[in-house]
């Protein structure tokens, strides 16, 4: 990885077109592709942006607790294209970082992730909770997050997530693998309006915590988006995974049930969308 800034192509308008052989459904001022789990990339303030990059095929990853991954990537890397930012949640687990996820890295110019990440990946710019940086005249900045409940880091680690500003763009939070609808509240205090919020989600449990999720599930998802306000939600990581314990559909229902099915936004898998 290095330093260097490279250009993008420019977004299609014609949702008739194809890209690399992503079918593209419609464009506006945020893009979205969802190549599945908590993979998104979406373009902003003219970069394009990668979160978690996860593209293996299905398959099993040992360890202290065995990850399976049922789905493989609605769109392969040749597919997603040249990427200029990646927002690493965490580095230590299969579902935010894969094998050909790691390869991956190696082909961007800028990855951003936890300090310990930084420790343990050349080249990648780890950020502390609250720090901002300035990458491709975008404001950056590094958001807590909790993989558990709280106490947990001994077990799931230190993870973060991330918030985005820019002149004329939308602020766009990007939550990582965050289980704490407290910690969106301080975020939402300290950051102010937030327009549109990416979601780990899927309740998913590995049995570290008995019935204490490690991401977001529907009913704190929900209470995460009251904190939100009339952000748009984006929900990922919801599917792919067998320790993802509620799906996406399921998640719609609650937001249907509570009347905010016209926030929530779940991207299409494997086809660029406008958001």
């Amino acid at each position: 990885m290095n330093e260097r800034m490279i250009s993008t192509a420019p977004i299609p308008q014609d949702g008739a077109e194809h890209q690399q052989g992503v079918t593209v459904t419609e464009t506006t001022a945020f893009e979205v592709l969802h190549v599945g789990g908590p993979t998104l990339r979406f373009r902003y303030a003219g970069s394009t942006w990668l979160t978690d990059p996860t593209f293996d095929a299905p398959g099993d990853y040992p360890g202290r607790v065995p990850l399976h991954k049922l789905a493989g990537p609605a769109a392969s890397p040749q597919e997603v294209g040249p990427v200029d930012v990646v927002l690493l949640s965490h580095d230590e687990h299969a579902d935010n970082l894969d094998i050909t996820g790691r390869e991956f890295l190696t082909t961007v110019p800028t990855v951003l992730s936890t300090p310990g990440a930084a420790t343990r990946i050349d080249g990648v710019r780890g950020l502390e909770n609250w720090e901002t940086v300035t990458v491709q005249g975008v404001q950056v900045t590094g958001v807590p997050a909790l993989h558990g409940p709280e106490g947990c880091e001994p077990f799931t680690g230190i993870v973060t997530g991330f918030v985005l500003r820019a002149d004329g763009e939308p602020t766009v939070y990007v939550s990582g693998d965050n289980a704490s609808v407290d910690v969106v509240e301080r975020i939402v205090e300290r950051i102010g309006r937030i327009d549109i919020a990416v979601l780990n989600v899927g309740a998913a449990n590995i049995g570290l915590f008995g019935d204490a999720d490690a991401t977001l599930n529907a009913r704190t998802a929900l209470l995460a988006a009251e904190m939100l306000g009339d952000a748009m939600i984006v929900p990922v990581h919801g599917e792919g995974w067998a320790h993802f314990s509620e799906t996406l559909d399921h998640l719609a229902r609650v937001f249907g049930y509570a009347g905010r099915a016209d926030q929530l936004r779940i991207p299409p898998l494997g086809r660029v969308a406008g958001i």
